[in-house]
């Protein structure tokens, strides 16, 4: 729970890594107080961003906008200018074409360049980039401007993150967790207004992956801080942030809450990297798609040729009806399993299936549709 005292932001209770700590009001001006209710404004904005390496075109146009007191990721597969747009925002690159503004200021233009310690946007690095001869409390202090209270403020902060006592230790005497919260620290001890997270995550080892990254959540939602951070995980994009924007060789093809993005991909490039999907050859006619499953119904907006999607947990089996198919592979993860099966045309299907009963490779079944059925003009 988070609760504000006398200027304080308050948590307890839960996993976050802040239980206990508090955060002054003041600390971060740009902070939203959640229990005022939702913010319209946008803060962050990226017009027509524009980044290149010699003849290769990193950002290609990238547009985006990031409400005030929101957690946006940034999804995407490598390689597709999500870390170069992060770095533009940062002031660590300059944009060859576009504008960069926040909160109404522009940080990149035709003939602006705001230098990166100007900017008040903090950066959390994939590696943490903690100084491996620095203590935990030097290397949070070392973000702290000349003349603070660096004492004070670094306990503060280790409350905040729930590391006290252990601001004389040093990085490789630290968990990843712990290194990565400590990384956090630093970077919010310079009282940004925006921090930029670049793979928060994926160093750590997967047994405490999840429980940092609620960790991280739940202290981020709790300062009410602007954040934005970059990411390939979609189980980590869906479950985090409040909005996410899907980018591919260097445009932002989709923004939208999680379960837009999820439930309503605008098209077969989001659909297709966002969850598992399959995809068959069909035709839209009347609010009907048919394919190798059947008519089915689709809200497609148009009539022809379709690249028709249904996700693997959409599609069930049946001893009696369905589509002839046979079992292929089953991948077996405990909470649920995967089927890979084949159609009789050859087309291969995943189907998504509680862990029970398991069916072994051979077997005859038959597939149906349990779910939604996505049409995509076809590509």
């Amino acid at each position: 729970m988070v609760r504000l005292v006398r200027g304080v932001l308050h948590q307890s209770g839960g996993a976050g890594a802040g239980a206990g700590g508090a955060v002054r009001g003041g600390r971060f001006p740009h902070a939203t107080q959640r229990e005022a209710g939702p913010v319209s404004s946008t803060f962050l904005t990226c017009r027509g961003v524009v980044k290149r390496f010699g003849p290769t075109v990193a950002v290609d146009g990238a547009g985006l906008e990031v409400e005030q007191g929101h957690v946006m990721a940034l999804l995407g597969p490598s390689g597709c200018g999500k870390t170069t747009l992060l770095r533009l925002i940062a002031g660590f690159e300059a944009p060859d074409a576009g504008e960069i503004e926040l909160d109404g200021r522009l940080l990149n233009a035709a003939n602006t360049f705001i230098p990166p310690e100007k900017r008040r946007v903090a950066m959390v690095f994939q590696d943490f980039a903690l100084f491996p001869h620095m203590n935990a409390g030097a290397n949070i202090a070392f973000g702290l401007p000349r003349g603070a209270d660096k004492r004070g403020r670094v306990a503060e902060l280790l409350a905040l993150v729930g590391l006290q006592g252990l601001e004389s230790r040093l990085p490789h005497q630290l968990s990843g967790g712990q290194q990565q919260r400590v990384a956090l620290a630093r970077a919010l001890a310079s009282e940004p207004s925006v921090i930029l997270l670049d793979e928060p995550f994926s160093n750590l080892d997967p047994s405490i992956r999840a429980r940092v990254r609620e960790e991280v959540k739940q202290l981020i939602h709790a300062i009410g801080i602007t954040a934005l951070f970059v990411t390939h995980d979609q189980e980590e994009a869906l479950s985090v942030a409040q909005e996410v924007a899907v980018m591919m060789d260097g445009r932002v093809l989709q923004t939208g809450s999680p379960s837009q993005i999820y439930l309503h991909p605008t098209s077969r490039a989001v659909g297709e990297f966002v969850g598992n999907a399959n995809f068959l050859a069909g035709t839209v006619r009347d609010g009907i798609v048919e394919c190798e499953l059947g008519q089915l119904k689709v809200n497609a907006g148009f009539e022809g040729v379709a690249d028709v999607m249904i996700r693997a947990e959409s599609l069930a089996l049946s001893e009696e009806t369905g589509t002839p198919a046979e079992v292929l592979s089953v991948e077996y993860f405990g909470h649920d399993q995967m089927l890979t099966v084949r159609l009789e045309s050859g087309t291969l299907l995943h189907i998504r299936l509680l862990a029970t009963p398991q069916l072994p490779p051979g077997q005859r079944v038959g597939v149906v549709v349990r779910g939604d059925v996505f049409a995509f003009p076809a590509s």
